[in-house]
């Protein structure tokens, strides 16, 4: 059905114009949503991939860059996948749970374990 429908707007010179910029608007947002989102928390690469799949639907040039992320994707799979990598990832975490849980104690030395809405004065001295 869509086959044949994508086929109707291709005849026709204005609706495959039109067809052609939506799908590149669709496509360059979601792309640039995992550009920020590389930066921003979120699912960074599979925006990017995603949206180039929707670009590849259209355009021969997004076909090629899929292509190439697809391919970065699965290099930085096998890396992930390192044992190495993993055990640098752990002790990461570790330590970084280990400093998280030391800041909360020296807040909750500093201000006598008083929850923050009830504490009067802000000074971390005495």
């Amino acid at each position: 059905m869509y086959a044949r429908y994508r086929e109707y707007v291709r005849r026709n010179a204005l609706l495959n114009t039109t067809w052609r910029i939506g799908v590149f608007t669709v496509g360059v947002t979601v792309l640039i949503g995992g550009l920020v989102m590389m930066v921003a928390p979120g699912p960074g690469i599979l925006g990017i991939i995603v949206g180039l799949a929707i670009l590849a639907t259209e355009f021969a040039w997004a076909q090629r860059a899929l292509h190439r992320a697809k391919a970065a994707a699965e290099k930085a799979k096998e890396k992930a996948l390192d044992p190495r990598t993993k055990r640098r990832n752990t002790i990461l975490a570790v330590i970084g749970g280990l400093l998280a849980g030391a800041a909360v104690l020296a807040y909750l030395v500093v201000y006598d374990f008083t929850l923050p809405w009830d504490i009067q004065d802000y000074t971390p001295w005495k």
